[in-house]
């Protein structure tokens, strides 16, 4: 493994680039005359042409998944694109289907999506920063949306809005404590109506969602007016078909719907399209791209938002439930960094050999597997995603444990040395593949549950709880959905990403914990219900530390400190 010196922004901004017309023409197949180019080295794939081999046969679809994330990161991303390029050095036909990064944490605690190391998706500046401009056509139409709302208010009201009852909240793409709560349209009668109001950040929102979980412009328009932005005064559901404000929304998504072309530093294409947070949304990468992926490749291989518990959760209970998806196999990524600090070390003390701890958390890791296989039915390998401090000891017994629990796992070293770091995790994934699965894929709960019992079965089955309890306003709005013909919908809980449990302090395999319901909401456009447990907040803030205090622009336009 060599030793990386460089940033990885240093090493994306070395890496020459292949024209991302060749990319697409001898890694997928795709004529130039069906991209849509944005510069050289990014495009997005026509629809028309994507809606055209719907009849191809589908390649197999790799979900990369973690144990529950610490503060230090797993490189769960790096580990995807690294596994991606594994396998397109080994010569299979393969696609990476990626998240486009938010800018609030790029900006915030977390930084930057693209990968790390020598295993990125490329131009890495641009797909951290503004990108292709989906995120700025999201806002755009859901900010559209909110004015909507109020212009009706203002000029009559016609379909008695109540506007206490208003929860269609206006968004911006980037970390600010100061929106979350906020009141508008203060300065006399001339600027409407006075009413509470917040902001989520774009990520978190159900227009995101709605995104991200369809393919064609009709469903979409279809699912924006599902929206239900409030209730009349008479207790009647509003929606933004109601409010006019469907075709005019999904104009400004026209163009941000074809998914996004980039290659990774060692040319194999990845498709980097939506971007819904895991801790507070569904966390997939788009449908569109996913099944574009599928159509054009052997391989897909995409991730679900931090933990097995998160997004590879709403990936089978929401995406795959709506889609018909299936994985062929998981790819939990551990590190024993990872396993150390579940196992009760300091952060400050993780490079510090410690065999005992690692062994302690297992735990966690343990319980995901067991979640991944006998909840979802989904065989798995573990990558050990190694970092300079693991020591041989440590490594060695990360792999036995894991092996102890029926499953292989392989170490990999994918960010120092690219795909080459990461083939026998990739060999390990094509065994998989090549062998029938043992297990029978299946949802976390049926569609039959009550809306309270899908939100017990995935508390007590997949994250140990003992009870859920709820707050009583939660309660009421839940009951309300359920009477307004709603409760045949999945649930999207949002809660910490840190712990199985809703305390980010509890680490390794809590048992017996409660999981308290904070907030319910109501997304009927995306098709499913947001549970808000325990302090989980739709508008992060900035740390006191933010990543934006690092970044600059250098008098010859380079940008720098990206992370």
């Amino acid at each position: 493994m060599r030793t990386t010196v460089l940033s990885d922004i240093e090493i994306a901004n070395a890496a020459v680039l292949r024209p991302i017309r060749d990319v697409a023409a001898e890694t997928l197949g795709i004529e130039e005359r069906h991209l849509v180019p944005y510069g050289h080295h990014k495009a997005k794939v026509d629809l028309g042409y994507l809606a055209s081999l719907a009849d191809r046969p589908l390649g197999r679809l790799v979900l990369v998944t973690a144990l529950s994330p610490t503060p230090p990161g797993e490189g769960k991303t790096t580990t995807t694109v690294g596994l991606t390029d594994a396998l397109h050095g080994l010569g299979h036909r393969v696609v990476a289907c990626l998240r486009e990064p938010s800018m609030g944490p790029v900006f915030g605690m977390k930084g930057g999506a693209a990968g790390g190391g020598y295993s990125q998706v490329v131009p890495m500046t641009d797909i951290n920063l503004h990108f292709t401009g989906d995120f700025a056509a999201i806002a755009a139409a859901n900010n559209l949306l909110s004015a909507l709302i109020d212009n009706h208010v203002h000029h009559g009201n016609e379909l008695d809005i109540d506007v206490r009852s208003v929860s269609w909240k206006r968004v911006l793409d980037t970390n600010d404590r100061a929106l979350r709560h906020v009141v508008v349209a203060l300065g006399g009668t001339g600027n409407g109506y006075p009413r509470e109001d917040g902001f989520d950040i774009v990520v978190a929102s159900e227009l995101m969602a709605i995104f991200c979980l369809t393919e064609s412009w009709a469903d979409l328009k279809r699912r924006i007016g599902d929206i239900v932005i409030g209730y009349s005064r008479s207790g009647t559901p509003i929606t933004a078909r109601e409010l006019g404000a469907a075709g005019a929304m999904a104009a400004l998504l026209r163009d941000a719907l074809a998914p996004n072309l980039v290659q990774t530093l060692e040319g194999a294409p990845a498709f980097v399209h939506g971007g819904p947070f895991a801790n507070i949304a569904h966390g997939c990468s788009s449908v569109a791209a996913t099944r574009a992926g599928l159509r054009l490749a052997d391989y897909v291989v995409t991730e679900a938002g931090f933990g097995a518990d998160l997004g590879a959760e709403k990936f089978v209970d929401i995406k795959c439930r709506k889609w018909g998806l299936r994985p062929d196999v998981a790819v939990v990524v551990a590190t024993v960094r990872a396993l150390k600090y579940h196992g009760g070390v300091a952060l400050a003390d993780l490079g510090t050999e410690d065999v005992a701890a690692v062994e302690a958390g297992m735990a966690n890791l343990r319980r995901h597997l067991d979640n991944i296989r006998e909840v979802y039915g989904i065989p798995c390998v573990v990558a050990v995603n190694r970092f300079p401090t693991d020591t041989d000891r440590e490594i060695a017994t990360v792999v036995e444990l894991v092996d102890e629990c029926g499953v292989a796992a392989y170490p990999a070293t994918h960010f120092a040395d690219g795909g080459v770091g990461a083939q026998d995790l990739a060999k390990g994934v094509l065994q998989v593949l090549d062998e029938p699965s043992p297990y029978e894929f299946s949802y976390t709960y049926p569609d039959d549950l009550s809306l309270a019992e899908k939100v017990e079965a995935i508390a007590t089955r997949l994250y140990g709880a003992g009870h859920v309890t709820w707050q009583a306003k939660a309660r009421r709005r839940l009951q309300r959905i359920e009477r307004d013909g709603y409760g045949d919908l999945p649930v999207c809980i949002a809660k910490t990403q840190y712990s199985f449990s809703t305390d980010p302090t509890l680490v390794g395999a809590p048992t017996g914990h409660e999981l308290h319901v904070r907030e319910v909401r109501l997304s009927a456009g995306a098709g499913f219900v947001v549970v808000v447990c325990g302090d989980m907040m739709t508008m992060p803030g900035l740390p006191s530390d933010p990543a934006a205090a690092r970044i600059d622009l250098a008098d010859d336009g380079t940008i720098l400190g990206l992370s």
